[in-house]
Parts: C-alpha cells; sequence; structure tokens
C-alpha cells in the first residue's frame, strides 16, 4: 500500500490515539466517541478533506495537507504553497535519480535515453523556475486572487507539461529506462493536477466575496489583454514599433551577417553576447542568408527579439530527427524558453524529410512568445507549441503528420496553414494539441487565415487525407473560426489517435469557416466535437472571452473585438 496515497491515514492516526488514550487511562469508559481529541482529529481530515474536493487525485491530496503543520489555519493559497514546495522537493529528488541513472548505468543506456534523461533535467529545472513564480504570486494573492489568477494556472499547467514531455522523450527507447522514473515523474504530475484543481477554487471563493460581478478593464491589469493597432499590449510601444518598422532602418543592438558586415557571422555568438535575464528589449538583426545552425535560448535569455529580412531571406536550417537519435524536443533547429522572446521575418526550417519522422522546425517554451510574419518549415512535427502563452501573426506552416503540436496557449492568428506531400503510407493531420488535464488552461486557437494544400501535394490531393487534428492527449483542444478551408481538407474533419482512443473528453469546434472544406455535414459525431451555431456559444471562444471562460490568459494579445470581426 502506498502509505502517502491511502485514505486511511486520518483513520489510522485516530485509532492509535484512541488505543493510546484507552492504555493510558484505563478508567475511561469504553464508549468513549466525543472526546476533544477525537474531534480535533475528525476536523483535521475534514479541512483537509475539504481542500482536495474535486481534485483528480484526492488521495494524494489529503494525504499531503495533512502533513502540513496548522493546516487548518491555513489560506487556499498557503495550502496550494504548502503543496508546491512538496512537488519542488520531489522534483529535486526526480532529477537526483535521473543523474544517478545517468552515472550508474552510463555506457549501457542508449544515446536515445542519455538525451532523454538530459531533456528531463532540462524540464525539471524550467519547472522549478515556473513554480518559484507561482510561489511569488501566491504569496501576493492573499489579497487579490484575480490579478494572478491567470498566471497560476498557465504557469502550473507548464510545470506539468513538463513531466509528461520528460516521458515522452522514452517513446522511441528499447530500454526500460523510463520505468527507472515514472513513478516519480507521474506522481508529480498529480500534485500539479491537485493544485490546478485547488486553484480554480480561489477565483470562486472572491467571485463569492465581490457583491456584484464585473470585468477587469484594461486599465486596472494593462499588463494582460488588450489591443493596440493589431498587436497585444504586453508588446511595449518599442516591441510594437520593432515589428512594424523595415529590418534595415532597426536599430539594432547586435548585427549577424555571414558575408562579415556584421557584428558576428553566426546567430549563436551573437546570442551567447546578448545579456542574461534583461528586462529590457535586446534585437539581433539577422540578415538575409541560410544559416545552419542549432539554436538553443535557454531560459536566462530573456526579452531576445530575433530581426530577420523577411521570410526566405533569412532562415534558419537544421536536420535533426527521431529517426536519427534525438528525441522529439531536442529535435528542432531552433528552441526558445527565454521569456519575451519575440521574432519577425525568420524562416525556421528542418529539412530531415518526411521520412525521419519526428523532425522540429521549432519549439517555443517562452512566455509571452510572439511571432511575426515567420514562416516554419518541415514535415512531421513542424511547429511544437510546447507550453507557455504564445501567440503568431500573419505567418505560415509547412508540414505533413501532426505539424502544429503541444500544449500551450497559443494563438494563430490569420495564419497560413499548408499540408505538404506526405509519404505514401501516411495522411496529412494539422494539429495534434496535448492537454492531459481538464483544469489546464491550454489549447490551440486557430482565428482566420487558411487551410491549404502546399505546391507539391497540390498534383497528387486525391491521394492523401488531410484532418484537422488528431487528439494527442485525453484533453485535447483546438478551435478553428473564421478561417478559409480550402478543399484539402477530409469530410470527417477530424481523426482519432488510434483506434482505442477516448474522444469524450476533447473539446473541437468550428464556427463560421468557409470554404469548400468548411462544410461539416460529414464530420465525425464524437461528444466532444462542435458545430458552434450561434453568436453567444462561439464569443467563448473569441480571444476575450476566450481567455476568461477557459482560463485562457488575456495576455496572448490577440486583435480581436466583441464581435468577433478582424481588427
Amino acid at each position: 500500500m502506498d502509505f502517502y496515497n491511502s485514505k486511511l491515514l486520518p483513520l489510522l492516526a485516530l485509532l492509535l490515539l484512541t488505543l493510546f488514550i484507552l492504555q493510558s487511562h484505563p478508567n475511561v469508559s469504553q464508549n468513549y466517541s466525543e472526546t476533544s481529541t477525537e474531534v480535533h482529529i475528525y476536523k483535521h481530515a475534514q479541512v483537509a478533506d475539504s481542500s482536495c474536493r474535486d481534485t483528480l487525485y484526492p488521495d494524494l491530496c489529503v494525504s499531503t495537507v495533512a502533513s502540513f503543520p496548522e493546516h487548518r489555519r491555513k489560506s487556499m493559497p498557503e495550502i496550494i504553497s504548502a503543496t508546491i514546495n512538496v512537488t519542488m522537493t520531489e522534483i529535486r529528488e526526480s532529477a537526483s535519480n535521473c543523474s544517478s541513472i545517468r552515472r550508474k548505468l552510463g555506457r549501457k543506456l542508449q544515446p536515445l535515453d542519455i538525451r532523454a534523461l538530459e531533456d528531463c533535467l532540462e524540464l525539471f529545472s524550467d519547472s522549478i523556475n515556473e513554480l518559484r513564480k507561482v510561489l511569488s504570486d501566491l504569496s501576493a494573492s492573499n489579497s487579490s486572487t484575480t490579478k494572478y489568477y491567470d498566471d497560476l494556472l498557465t504557469l502550473l499547467s507548464g510545470a506539468m507539461t513538463n513531466q509528461a514531455t520528460c516521458l515522452d522523450g522514452f517513446a522511441f527507447s528499447k530500454n526500460n529506462t523510463r520505468k527507472l522514473i515514472e513513478g516519480r515523474v507521474r506522481r508529480i504530475s498529480k500534485h500539479f493536477s491537485n493544485c490546478l484543481a485547488m486553484t480554480k477554487k480561489l477565483k470562486k471563493s472572491e467571485s463569492k466575496k465581490k457583491k456584484s460581478p464585473r470585468s477587469l478593464s484594461q486599465h486596472e491589469f494593462p499588463e494582460y489583454g488588450g489591443i493596440s493597432n493589431g498587436f497585444p499590449t504586453w508588446l511595449t510601444r518599442k516591441d510594437r514599433r520593432l515589428l512594424q518598422t523595415a529590418a534595415n532602418q532597426t536599430k539594432a543592438d547586435l548585427v549577424v551577417a555571414k558575408d562579415g558586415s556584421g557584428n558576428f557571422t553566426t546567430i549563436n555568438d551573437a546570442l551567447n553576447a546578448a545579456p542574461n535575464r534583461s528586462t529590457t528589449r535586446f534585437v539581433i538583426y539577422i540578415k538575409t542568408g541560410a544559416y545552419f545552425e542549432y539554436i538553443d535560448l535557454g531560459s536566462s535569455k530573456t526579452m531576445i527579439m530575433l530581426l530577420g529580412d523577411g521570410i526566405g531571406n533569412t532562415s534558419i536550417k537544421g536536420n535533426r530527427s527521431v529517426v536519427d537519435g534525438w528525441t522529439t524536443f531536442r529535435s528542432s533547429t531552433v528552441a526558445v524558453v527565454g521569456n519575451g522572446f519575440i521574432a519577425k521575418g525568420i524562416t525556421f526550417e528542418n529539412y530531415a524529410g518526411p521520412d525521419k519522422h519526428q523532425a522540429v522546425a521549432l519549439r517555443s517554451g517562452a512566455d509571452f512568445s510572439a511571432f511575426y510574419q515567420c514562416s516554419f518549415v518541415a514535415y512531421q512535427d513542424t511547429l511544437y507549441v510546447h507550453s507557455l502563452r504564445q501567440f503568431y501573426r500573419e505567418c505560415d506552416v509547412y508540414g505533413t503528420v501532426d505539424f502544429i503540436f503541444g500544449n500551450a496557449a497559443v494563438v494563430l492568428q490569420n495564419c497560413s496553414l499548408y499540408a505538404r506531400k506526405p509519404n505514401p503510407n501516411q495522411q496529412n493531420i494539422f494539429t495534434a494539441q496535448g492537454r492531459e488535464d481538464p483544469n489546464q488552461n491550454t489549447g490551440i486557437s486557430i482565428h482566420y487565415g487558411k487551410v491549404a494544400a502546399a505546391a507539391d501535394l497540390l498534383p497528387v490531393l486525391s491521394q492523401f487525407r488531410t484532418y484537422l487534428g488528431r487528439p494527442w492527449k485525453l484533453y485535447s483542444r483546438t478551435v478553428y473560426m473564421f478561417a478559409k478551408m480550402e478543399s484539402v481538407v477530409d469530410p470527417a474533419g477530424w481523426l482519432r489517435w488510434d483506434q482505442n482512443s477516448s474522444v469524450s473528453l476533447l473539446y473541437y469546434g468550428e464556427y463560421q469557416n468557409r470554404g469548400p472544406g468548411s462544410n461539416t455535414s460529414a464530420r465525425v459525431t464524437w461528444p466532444g466535437y462542435h458545430v458552434i451555431t450561434n453568436a453567444t456559444e462561439a464569443a467563448q471562444f473569441a480571444p476575450d472571452n476566450f481567455i476568461q471562460a477557459t482560463q485562457w490568459l488575456p495576455a496572448t494579445g490577440i486583435p480581436f473585438n466583441p464581435n468577433l470581426t478582424v481588427s
């Protein structure tokens, strides 16, 4: 029996104390039932159970909360904080376990196992950083939950996603390495799930305190939401000017040029020279050219902007793939984790080809990351929207299988999605969203733009089926609104992950799309699929209400207005 997961813990404690009292005081009546000690223990368990109501893993939650000293006197933010502290300790233990496995097994490990363990160590570190911010927000939220609520959900969702990504790295391993770490990692994920459920109670409790509900104004919390001139308000005025100004007219902090006319000839050299943990925008202008480099912008490289000379002019290329021994996470040509990242006018490409299966062009786990007038080119798993808040505007995405995938809170606005010619035994799927918990505030929201076939697929269009998406994880969530769908889309629209996968807990929706591929008359009839037929229902998926009603963050900053028209 798992001691910590047992519902019997409070009862066991009560029984032991009762026996102790009876042995120590033989004159106590055998009908003993309502001593102050028993009442205290009962209330002790009752408070823990009340805090854990509506969690998906109540046994773990109750045993964890009941272990906190004076937990009866703790507020909900304090209980969540204490749970986070326990979780951080378990993450550090898991990291130590991964390091020990790598050290002890050494040469017995395959290169893929070693890389997967390295992924886990990086993801654990990112989770610790996210949880520190959670603790800071929870400490501040005792006086006002609303200001921090969306941040809390986002950071907890991201940290939970990190654990799933760690385990996913062993998907193609031929060893049993995953089994050596899986139990610990899944326990950590359960803690995150419970914390997400408890965090939901913060908003409910604060709503009850208010005499009358009202929406938050943009002026109250200017770091969240709002649109100015078609750009999110969390982009500063200076950042908006950078996005609107031609690259060669922008004053850059550093210049990269293959011909030697800049400060550096490689992007990595420029990034190494960029400051760490910057709180102001640092611009690196990358002149026209093809740069064959692998970029990994870690969490310390904040507020970086990569500015190119336009799609097809400035390109960053690589060819790592799962077939060649890389994890999907590590196969990316460019990976960004540092918060506040912006890219404009760049093509990100993985040219490994369709035979190499998972081969990522760009992976983003950077909070408040924005991509403007960029393109992402690969085949399977092109654009890895891994976690946290992301925004794509007027971008092109090319791929075949699951080529926009991940578990971020992400919006693609006015983007063009192109299905390419896959291998003969494959089919195209535009999205594979990875939400694994009903309380995660994640999903893929595609607004406007188009869904089409690339030039290489058009001549053989009838030979391949192409779908809008399939559910990578149980609670997968994807919505298409006002998109122009060409005939490339299969009439069924959506595809199961496999024959046995559930389709009842996902949320897939379509609203007022147009074009020959938008006809919903022959769409799947899954419980989780929705043809949205009225404006009231659709409004919850508009950038403003979708963020609030489903806990998407207003800070994703999508151009919108209340009528769901292009702004």
